[in-house]
């Protein structure tokens, strides 16, 4: 016969040189299956169809190569992947792009309304160039103003309501907004070398008139471009402190209630 195990079994020591077993985390989805977001894809999908179509008239409308160089088109074209892109995880309930890649887009969505409405649509502005994906000093007309409208102004704004209204709050990073500013920096050595290679009294040699070196000279253009990155970096600041600071838009109560009092919630896109 055995011996009977007895009730109360003291806890062993620990071994020394063993380090102890950190907690893991398990995930949301572990515990809450995800759900589908399908206002959230709906509403990517139609702001990126409406960018990419503004987009495809300026390219049957004017020079193909010329339109492409604009940071106006560059940056909604890159806002129309990335929509897509999240409407397809928002529709298959996939966890969310990199918040550095979303943040980013917003940011250069928002520097391009800006500086069309500060620098470029206001008359008094010592760089108002009102028709600049056509290259006039007037208004756009016909198909021009409507494409010109939805890349300046309709883009950014539903940009800025998805992260506000669609977008999980405190992903974004200081550490993000610097980097934020490589592609701002690579465009201008772009432009500036696109102008050197174009023979002087081309149109539109340079296709921002506050880049314009053959008018301004490369001190004033340097100068301008150091002001607008500078402004680009203090907008990344304020997006980056108001994701920490804004309320979730799409929190959803779970019941029951875990033991612990925490709410869990699953990956949204």
């Amino acid at each position: 016969m055995t011996a009977p195990i007895p009730r109360d079994i003291p806890d062993l020591p620990a071994i020394p040189g063993i380090p102890a077993l950190l907690p893991s985390h398990v995930p949301a989805t572990a515990v809450v299956p995800p759900r589908r977001r399908r206002a959230a894809a709906v509403f990517r999908l139609l702001v990126a169809a409406s960018a990419a179509a503004a987009i495809a008239v300026e390219l049957a409308l004017g020079s193909p190569l010329r339109t492409l160089s604009h940071f106006t088109i560059q940056s909604n074209i890159l806002l129309t992947l990335v929509l897509l892109a999240s409407a397809r995880r928002a529709w298959t309930a996939r966890r969310p792009l990199p918040s550095s890649l979303t943040g980013a887009t917003l940011l250069y969505a928002l520097a391009t309304g800006l500086a069309y409405h500060i620098l470029l649509a206001d008359p008094v502005s010592p760089y108002a160039l009102p028709g600049v994906l056509t290259g006039q000093a007037t208004a756009p007309t016909g198909w021009h103003a409507l494409t010109n409208q939805i890349l300046h102004t309709a883009t950014p704004i539903a940009a800025l309501l998805d992260w506000l209204l669609l977008t999980s709050p405190g992903t974004l990073h200081l550490r993000q907004a610097a980097t934020w500013l490589a592609y701002p920096l690579t465009y201008l050595a772009f432009t500036l070398t696109r102008g050197e290679l174009l023979v002087p009294g081309t149109p539109a040699r340079y296709l921002y008139p506050f880049l314009d070196v053959a008018r301004h000279g490369y001190k004033s253009v340097l100068a301008n471009a150091l002001l607008i990155g500078l402004a680009i970096y203090a907008l990344a600041i304020a997006l980056v402190i108001l994701d920490h600071t804004r309320p979730n838009p799409i929190r959803r109560r779970l019941r029951p209630r875990a033991k612990t009092g925490f709410r869990l919630q699953p990956p949204v896109g």
